[in-house]
């Protein structure tokens, strides 16, 4: 199993990655012929998410999913730095304990 912090970096680089692919959809709008990007996430077993850049199957814009792609990539981050600052946290006050 994975550690708290690792599983919310892994997030955090996830939510970083549909950032990238929904940006770069918004600078080839007008690209004529241009496939939009898009992220596939997979589980991992022991925790976290692996992700993947892949071209989607038609032609064309779609500025609405990315706008949308955008905000949940934000908040997505913003969850996953939480986690990583609270382990931190956590794991800083644990160790400044006196027995």
């Amino acid at each position: 199993m994975a550690s708290i912090s690792s599983i919310a970096l892994s997030g955090m680089n996830a939510a970083q990655t549909q950032l990238q692919a929904s940006a770069n959809n918004v600078a080839n709008l007008a690209t004529p012929g241009y496939r939009r990007q898009e992220v596939a996430q997979t589980p991992q077993s022991g925790g976290g998410v692996q992700t993947r850049v892949e071209r989607a199957e038609s032609v064309g814009p779609s500025l609405e999913a990315d706008a949308v792609a955008q905000l949940q990539a934000k908040n997505s981050f913003l969850a996953n730095l939480a986690v990583f600052k609270t382990s931190d946290r956590m794991a800083g006050a644990l160790l400044d304990e006196k027995v």
